[in-house]
């Protein structure tokens, strides 16, 4: 490779690879010296070499292919959430919420009238005065201030902004809600794995995070995408006992199921805590069309938080605001959304007792999502079922660390019928069985 690279530490090597390839020196597929050749023609320790990779690998910018070496990432179209355009194969790798469960806005819509001119507040006060209550419960005090951004995403890439710099390491769980890393990684900032089991965030993750230098840490308490685990009562408070000596480190709960979950909520936003916020979206009970989110958090998040709305959107429109809150103080609407929180999970339960009769036990988790894990490769399962009619998604996107990676697929499965269901899970053992390794005269086949 003709390009100079310097650098005695980590941080330098990865800045200076990180400024190259910005500029245009290192292009796509450009392989990167081998880890033991630049630590010796820069006299450091091969740990060290190793160290910068792994900081490109978590920013996005290379990619790690074993003995292939590692390369410059290129700019393919990153995974993202919804339906994928043109296909022909029925979707249930969407994660989307069920259309004929979303109520309709019309009525509340004829309500949500009024204009609003510069100056005015910009949070609606009945909104405000309904998200206070809604979205205190294991706050610390005093009340939290409240913030309406344009969904959980902008909320989230504001919050990042206003308390880090580029470079700066944030917390993720691992594997991760699709968005939520793309906002990371965009925003330049490094993101650190915290591995997620049946419980939530893991607690030595949380740790080892937290002393890798984190500024930030982004958990979903309940209904985790993809997993489905729930924080339980044990988990939350021993986090909150690691985050309590990290005070100043900003906690951002994500609790995107809220009205829809069937969990309990368990914060980790403990007392000691300085720096916290949390934000619930209106888009999975109400349509992801909506793109508004409540945010509440400390005076001095809340404080920053607005000042980075001021140069851009300045406030999300009073008519969203004032429909969110008439369609969630309908009593009508919110036994819809029960309705529909249900559905969720009936469906779930039933899809995965098919799957389990059939020899592949999964986990019933919160939210409308399964993770189905798989005893064979998952990407040859996705293929199969393919050419049987169905698009799924595997695991492989959702994960920020290779060595935490395993062979999943993450169904959404509310909206098949029975008939339906039993063929999806009919096609995915078949799929299964038929690359299952099987023992022949002492062999192994595949």
């Amino acid at each position: 490779m003709d390009v100079d690279i310097t650098g005695r530490s980590a941080s330098e090597i990865a800045a200076g690879l990180r400024e190259r390839i910005e500029r245009g020196q290192l292009q796509p597929g450009d392989a990167l010296p081998p880890v033991r050749t630049l630590a010796v023609d820069l006299g450091v320790n091969r740990n060290t070499v190793v160290a910068a990779y792994r900081l490109l690998a978590q920013a996005g910018l290379v990619i790690a292919r074993g003995r292939g070496g590692t390369r410059v990432a290129g700019h393919a179209p990153v995974a993202q959430e919804g339906y994928a355009a043109g296909t022909v194969l029925r979707d249930v790798g969407t994660g989307n919420p069920d259309p004929t469960l979303i109520p309709d806005p019309a009525a509340a819509l004829a309500r949500s009238g009024r204009p609003v001119l510069y100056g005015e507040p910009v949070v609606d006060p009945g909104l405000e005065a309904w998200a206070r209550a809604w979205m205190a419960d294991e706050l610390p005090d005093p009340a939290p201030r409240i913030t309406v951004t344009s969904g959980a995403s902008d909320a989230i890439e504001r919050l990042l902004a206003q308390a880090l710099q580029r470079d700066d390491a944030v917390a993720l769980e691992d594997p991760c809600f699709l968005s939520a890393l793309h906002t990371v990684r965009q925003g330049g900032y490094r993101a650190v794995p915290v591995a997620v089991d049946a419980e939530g965030m893991t607690v030595e993750g949380l740790r080892a995070a937290l002393a890798d230098g984190v500024r930030a840490v982004i958990c979903t308490p309940r209904a985790h995408n993809p997993t489905g685990a729930s924080l339980t009562t044990e988990r939350a408070a021993q986090l909150r006992a690691v985050l309590a000596d990290h005070p100043y480190v900003l906690v951002i709960e994500d609790d995107h199921f809220s009205l829809l979950s069937r969990a309990p909520l368990q914060s980790i936003i403990g007392r000691p805590q300085q720096r916290w916020a949390r934000i619930r979206s209106v888009s999975k009970f109400l349509g992801p069309d909506m793109c508004l989110a409540v945010v509440a958090s400390d005076e001095e998040t809340a404080e920053r938080l607005a000042l980075r709305l001021t140069p851009g959107t300045t406030w999300v429109s009073h008519i969203l605001q004032r429909l969110t809150l008439s369609l969630v103080t309908d009593p009508d609407v919110r036994a819809d959304i029960e309705r529909a929180a249900v559905h969720y999970a009936e469906r779930n339960a039933v899809f995965a007792a098919g799957l389990a009769a059939r020899g592949l036990p999964v986990a019933v988790g919160d939210g409308l999502n399964l993770w189905v894990p798989l005893p064979v490769a998952a990407a040859r399962v996705r293929e199969d079922l393919m050419r049987r009619g169905w698009l799924v998604r595997d695991g492989d996107h959702f994960f920020l660390s290779s060595d935490a990676a395993g062979d999943y697929l993450r169904l959404t499965v509310h909206q098949l019928d029975d008939v339906e269901a039993s063929a999806l899970a009919d096609d995915l053992a078949t799929a299964v069985a038929a690359l299952r390794p099987s023992v022949r005269g002492g062999r192994i086949e595949a």
